[in-house]
């Protein structure tokens, strides 16, 4: 039997729809030799090669969107500061997540802390700042490795790794699917970022046949030729 690889990209909230393609290789009773994921996609390939399965997985996030005070809960928890530092003058520290916080929050306790303790080896890819280059992650602390996957620049704080500052792995290699190449006889790759339209052109917060004269006032729009 041939074997395979997964890749798992990026794409936020659109991640979820790795789910079912996990839930259907359980189904199918055949997993990979090796899995690549970058940001939301690191994050469900790391509960995967931990050993959990896509219904566990599924189960795990619905779980937390129905229960909405304990969600705040851990973001609230998972804050990189404190009202002090709003009142300091720090807003864009009082205001971001701290993306290991974050991870330790809302990861799943199947997830390991190293990579060395999963049953599928893995690749996270994040993106080191300051070189702005890939810098895929598959040894050591593996939570870190996740937060710096999904620290989107502006709503989660870098992550700082071997000296290196790392930010969201979607900014230089959305799909990892390269990083797979020649482990296994065949690669599966899952695409969930949709293709933007070429052909729209409005402003945003502008009626589209209107362009910059007025702003859009919803229903009752205003604008005017």
């Amino acid at each position: 039997m041939k074997t395979f690889a997964l890749a798992l990209g990026s794409g936020g909230a659109r991640g979820l729809a790795h789910t079912p393609v996990i839930e259907a290789l359980d189904d199918m009773g055949i997993k990979p030799v090796a899995i690549a994921g970058t940001s939301i996609g690191a994050l469900v390939g790391a509960a995967y090669a931990a050993g959990m399965r896509g219904k566990d997985i599924r189960h795990y996030v619905i779980g937390l969107a129905h229960d909405r005070a304990e969600t705040m809960r851990r973001l609230m928890m998972a804050r990189a500061g404190t009202l002090a530092d709003l009142f300091a003058g720090g807003f864009g520290r009082a205001t971001q997540i701290d993306a290991e916080k974050f991870c330790e929050q809302f990861l799943p306790d199947a997830i390991p802390a190293d990579f060395s303790a999963l049953a599928i080896p893995l690749t996270v890819m994040a993106t080191d700042l300051h070189r702005r280059r890939e810098a895929p992650l598959n040894s050591g602390p593996l939570r870190a490795a996740v937060a710096a996957s999904i620290a989107i620049p502006g709503l989660l704080q870098p992550v700082v790794i071997d000296g290196r500052v790392l930010i969201d792995g979607g900014t230089t290699n959305p799909l990892p699917f390269d990083r797979l190449r020649g482990l296994a006889d065949c690669i599966v790759a899952i695409d969930v970022l949709t293709v933007p339209s070429t052909e729209r052109a409005e402003i945003p917060g502008h009626h589209p046949q209107h362009h910059g004269q007025r702003h859009c006032r919803g229903k009752a729009c205003s604008c005017r030729a």
